[in-house]
Order: structure tokens, then sequence, then C-alpha cells
């Protein structure tokens, strides 16, 4: 590994102390003028996530209905009973998603997107050290009176995420700052994602508050509208 991703893991936990735990369970309320424009306001208003951290599996719940949940994998998606009866699922589901940005989503591209993001979210920087990621250190930059390192990372392609390639921006304590890039499935240009409000839990550091903006193609990034709003209330790894 570089010497900026061990950096940055260890000031997110360390390796040692993240491959202790195979999951994270995480309260949290995402909003934003996403979901208005996908037809789904209010659907994650509040839910909990369950994340595997060492395969890519994540399950929101409640979801949809107090007695369901969702569940996705990179090949799968599914919304299913406490129980684990299916009522819904979809292979293949990025597929499904339609072209236009302005078409609204059903359940199961809500749950696919939400699974995949907070999977990709709550991994990293940790899964910059697996088998098939690929990254490269970038010239730093200024923000918010601040030098940030940079890194690009490169997906390996049995990960689903917002795109194969994405840019996290890292202060000089080696905590996350801001992530960079295009979600493919909604088709509407690249993002600039700004995590803050850090908190421990169990020897990892969360951020808290997310948020998510339009990011031209110059690399401006637009604040006046929140594209997806992230807030986590607790996470407990186990």
């Amino acid at each position: 590994m570089s010497d900026l991703i061990t950096t940055v893991i260890e000031a997110h936990g360390g390796l040692h102390r993240y491959n202790q735990f195979t999951s994270v369970t995480a309260h949290l309320r995402v909003g934003g003028s996403l979901w208005r424009l996908k037809g789904q306001e209010g659907i994650l208003s509040q839910a909990a996530v369950r994340l595997d951290l060492h395969r890519q599996h994540a399950s929101h719940y409640p979801f949809t209905a107090p007695h369901l949940r969702s569940s996705f994998t990179a090949k799968r998606v599914a919304v299913e009973s406490a129980a684990g009866d299916v009522k819904a699922d979809r292979f293949d589901p990025r597929a499904s998603f339609p072209a236009d940005v302005h078409s609204p989503w059903d359940d199961l591209h809500v749950a696919y997107f939400a699974g995949y993001a907070m999977w990709t979210y709550f991994t990293s920087p940790f899964t910059f050290s697996s088998p098939g990621f690929e990254a490269a250190e970038l010239s730093p930059v200024t923000e918010e009176g601040e030098e940030w390192k940079r890194l690009k990372v490169t997906f390996p392609d049995h990960i689903a995420t917002h795109c194969p390639e994405q840019i996290f921006y890292f202060d000089s304590n080696g905590l996350l700052r801001r992530h960079d890039y295009t979600p493919e499935v909604i088709n509407a240009g690249p993002a600039a994602h700004y995590p803050s409000e850090y908190k421990e839990f169990d020897g990892i550091m969360v951020p808290t508050r997310r948020r998510v903006f339009r990011r031209g193609q110059d690399g401006t990034v637009s604040r006046d509208v929140e594209l997806v709003t992230i807030d986590v209330e607790n996470a407990l790894f186990t």
C-alpha cells in the first residue's frame, strides 16, 4: 500500500481494528432533492441499514413498510419480509435504470442505489487495500483554506458503485473530506460529496453528516441544491 493509503486507513481506525468486524448497523436519516425527482420522497427518511464489511451486501429496514426490508448485492436486489419471504426481486438491477434523469424509480431501483451507495461510504477507505482496487495519488488541492491530498481509486468490476473511477480528498489528519464521482444510474452528471462531523463508533471514525451537490465539468461545485443528505444517528460495528 502507498503511504497515503496507509495514513488514511489509520486515521479512520486502522485496518487491524476494521478487520475485527464483519458488519455495521447504522440508524440514519436520508433526504435531498433526488428522492423527490424520482418520486420516492421520504422512503429513507427514518431507516436503519446493515452492511457486510467484507462482501458487498446491504439491507435497509424498514423499507416501504414496517415489516419489510431491502436486500442488495451487485447482481440482485430484493424486497423481503423480516422472515425472508421475497416480495419482489430483480437480477442484473443496474441494467433496469431509466436513461431519462426525470423518469421515476421503483422501490427496487431505490434499494439498489441506496445499497451500493451506503456500502461504498461505510467501507471506504478500508477497501482501498483490498484485491482488485487500484489507487493513485494525485496532486493536492486547496479547499476551505486547507490542503487536501487526493487519491484516484479504481473499483474492481465485481463491485457495484457509482462509477469505476472516483476521487477521494483527505485533510491533514487523514480524514475524508470530499468524494467526487458520477452516479451513472442517475445520468445527471458528476457530483461532489462532503462528509463531516466525524464521531468514533467502536474505534472506527464515521462522518455523521454527508451532503451531495452537483459538480460541473470544470470541477465547480454548486451548493444551491442538496441532492442527497445523510445524517447518521448511531453506528454499531460487530
